[in-house]
């Protein structure tokens, strides 16, 4: 049984409903030293799993043998006439305070799968040391990673994909199977486990991305023209050191050039979506609701990249709803860990550059395009050293992604 449950479910539980004044039944806890208020909201008698709905409208999740034998028999009574989890617009459910274990269900494939394209650098390939994730977790920390025996949980209705390309050669496989721990950690898996938590449809997490890659150069969206920087000409979208404004037309045969890892990494997460029955067993049908972007390690070297690097997201963000045709997709990016707000080197630039576009007016952008602030998140170590694999930075910048996400999506 894992530790976590008892303690920390019922406390939680406890405390919120002191504040919320909840007018429903009284429930007590099972050794009959507690009793706390709230409306049962559902009841699966073959998990035992039970979620109290309080009057701030918030919901807790937690087994039923934290409850008294009367309360128990209440739920086997009126368990199934509890209603399903409340939409909060479109199909997104309200998120709890702590996720509950995945039920093991497969997703409605009569609905469009919801893809979510992850992009970035080394940041969002992951380095989380995966052994050192499960102690954490059968101590308590992301209890839905961890069944009852301590061993990995599994969603079987998201979906977890990694491809990989250098510049736009062609991509690899680097995973395809359900949302589940199998390698190092990356954001992904805080990311999956929230939004699909939330959504009534199949989800996708594809992950197209490598590292040491930059936004100025490298990822470079369309659009993007050549400017000056310190007395010298830099390349626009397609073009070269050499020949700034030229085009190369995608040829990598002539070079690297500006974009190069845009198209390879754009191209390798189409070609997915063209199979989508191999990445998604049984789909027929997709919509990209979302993009993930943590990114920023190598555009902080170089003043002409950092200094633009509020344009070039903006940019980026047009051109992917564009490319994936797309145009209400909403669009989370995050700071790199060890970067303060205040910062006056190129990452507090990349920083302030993120959180402006978040905030924008611009009717593209207000209210679809979210920001996180990782520095709270991160264990220590920097984007250069990976976070020293802690994947407890991982997992802390993942799931806060993954909220920022749902609550774009619930407005």
């Amino acid at each position: 049984m894992k530790p976590h449950r008892s303690a920390f479910a019922i406390s939680a539980v406890l405390a919120c409903l002191l504040l919320a004044g909840a007018q429903a039944r009284t429930w007590t806890s099972a050794d009959g030293t507690k009793t706390f208020e709230g409306e049962l909201h559902s009841y699966d008698p073959a998990t035992g799993k039970v979620a109290v709905k309080l009057a701030n409208g918030k919901e807790m999740n937690f087994q039923q043998d934290k409850l008294s034998p009367d309360d128990i028999a209440y739920l086997k009574e009126n368990g199934k006439k509890s209603a399903a989890a409340p939409s909060s617009s479109g199909g997104v459910k309200a998120l709890p305070d702590v996720l509950p274990d995945p039920d093991g269900k497969e997703a409605d494939m009569s609905k469009p799968v919801q893809v979510y394209i992850l992009m970035g650098q080394s940041n969002m390939l992951g380095f989380g040391n995966p052994d050192a994730l499960k102690k954490v977790a059968q101590a308590g920390t992301y209890p839905y990673l961890v069944d009852e025996a301590g061993e990995w949980t599994v969603r079987k209705d998201v979906r977890n994909v990694f491809v990989m390309c250098s510049g736009n050669s062609p991509a690899k496989d680097q995973q395809n199977d359900w949302m589940t721990i199998q390698r190092k950690i990356g954001p992904e898996i805080g990311i999956g486990h929230h939004v699909g938590h939330v959504t009534d449809a199949p989800v996708l997490i594809l992950k197209s991305c490598i590292g040491n890659r930059s936004l100025g150069w490298d990822l470079l969206p369309p659009g993007s023209e050549s400017y000056e920087h310190g007395g010298k000409k830099q390349p626009g979208y397609r073009g070269t050191p050499d020949d700034p404004d030229g085009d190369t037309g995608g040829d990598m045969s002539k070079g690297w050039y500006a974009g190069c890892q845009y198209d390879g990494d754009v191209a390798a997460a189409k070609k997915a979506l063209e199979n989508l029955d191999t990445y998604y067993p049984g789909a027929k049908d997709y919509e990209v609701a979302g993009f993930f972007w943590w990114q920023g390690d190598k555009d902080m070297r170089v003043p002409a990249h950092f200094e633009q690097y509020e344009k070039n997201l903006i940019q980026l963000i047009k051109a992917l709803r564009k490319d994936f045709n797309a145009p209400e997709a909403r669009f989370v990016t995050a700071s790199l860990g060890q970067t303060e707000k205040g910062s006056k080197g190129g990452d507090g630039v990349i920083l302030d550059a993120m959180e402006a576009v978040s905030k924008s007016t611009d009717p593209e952008l207000k209210g679809k395009v979210g920001f996180v602030y990782t520095h709270p998140l991160s264990k220590g170590g920097s984007s250069s050293g990976h976070y020293n694999g802690n994947p407890e930075t991982y997992m802390n910048v993942g799931e806060a992604m993954g909220k920022a996400m749902v609550e774009l999506l619930q407005n």
